[in-house]
């Protein structure tokens, strides 16, 4: 099957790969759990999952080195907020050993479907958690399905490094003090109608203001926002209903050691735009998508061009990614070599 694939041709969409681990919690505690080759679910008609949104979910890359070896980036980060998504849906934790041993699993087992160095393409693997059972009531689940399962995508924007442009939402993402901080289907579904609105606009996405005072930046559609100040510094929003991005914590922490510039977690006033050279957007999926402007009410805000990506978004992409595929040196822990 895997003969079959165009590495260079990849897109960002399901492909189903032989295998995938599947653990159930149960009396108070996880199965020992396994690999399985079914793809299907099957689960009661009154699971909590499908009527109360109790169910969290994970997203992180495998990365095939020059050598042929494989990467993980960062699992460990992973497991640290699919708990604290658990733990805010009042779910049972997954145990970092067994999250990190689960997804190490399904990587050696589909290794064939991690693309080839050089092609651009990773081996997306995507852990889950949903509350299962018999329970029609607004209640915890009585049972808990943890499964992870992967497929090979292609870079995420098919231009590459190319700016596009976002415009600003009135939808509110999250609640102030609601599940906006952790990695829930709810915060997706919720996003779907504003982001098509922007679509239809000709935007590639929304920007989500702050949901109590409706002036400072907090996400852009499912990515963190950043931008790059004359003064050198690397600046993110911080908020309570952002979700923590492992991709924005990696690239503050370069930002300040790799590349000298300062580093700054605060608030982005959407009216004070003109503070920042360059923009972009980060995440799992798409690393860094550069913004090359931002249309809030009648004004349009061009960053560093609309065209072309600005010199400190590339060298934190080029930096992060060298990592990543392991042609860079990696800061401490960051990096588990599979195979």
């Amino acid at each position: 099957m895997e003969n079959k694939i165009n590495w260079e041709e990849l897109g960002f969409s399901y492909i189903k790969t032989p295998w995938r681990f599947t653990a159930k919690w149960q009396d108070g505690q996880w199965s020992h759990g396994a690999l399985t080759g079914d793809n299907q679910l099957t689960i009661s008609e009154a699971s909590t999952a499908l009527h109360y949104g109790q169910q969290c979910f994970e997203g992180l890359k495998a990365y095939r080195r020059k050598d042929g070896g494989v990467n993980l980036f960062r699992p460990d980060q992973n497991s640290q907020r699919l708990n604290r998504s658990a733990r805010r849906l009042y779910m049972p934790e997954v145990p970092e050993e067994m999250f990190i041993d689960a997804v190490e699993q399904v990587v050696k087992a589909n290794e064939a479907f991690v693309p080839p160095y050089g092609t651009g393409g990773t081996l997306y693997i995507r852990p889950l958690l949903i509350g299962i059972g018999d329970m029609i009531g607004v209640q915890p689940a009585p049972e808990y399905l943890f499964t992870v399962f992967c497929m090979p995508v292609g870079p995420y924007f098919k231009g590459g490094l190319t700016p596009t442009n976002f415009i600003v939402s009135d939808y509110d993402r999250a609640a102030p003090n609601g599940t906006g901080a952790i990695k829930v289907g709810g915060n997706y579904a919720a996003s779907l109608l504003p982001g098509q609105e922007a679509h239809d606009k000709n935007f590639s996405d929304c920007i989500y203001l702050d949901p109590q005072t409706h002036t400072k930046i907090e996400e852009v559609g499912s990515a963190n926002f950043f931008g790059i100040t004359k003064d050198n510094e690397f600046v993110t929003p911080q908020s309570p209903s952002i979700l923590p991005s492992i991709t924005k914590y990696s690239l503050l922490y370069l930002a300040e050691h790799r590349l000298g510039l300062t580093a700054i977690e605060g608030d982005v006033f959407v009216d004070d735009l003109d503070r920042f050279i360059e923009a972009g957007a980060c995440g799992t999926a798409a690393v860094i998508s550069p913004i090359g402007g931002i249309q809030y009410g009648e004004n349009f805000h061009v960053f560093y061009s609309e065209t072309e990506v600005g010199p400190v978004t590339k060298k934190l992409y080029d930096e992060l990614t060298g990592i990543q595929f392991g042609d860079k040196e990696a800061p401490e822990n960051w990096i588990i070599e599979v195979l």
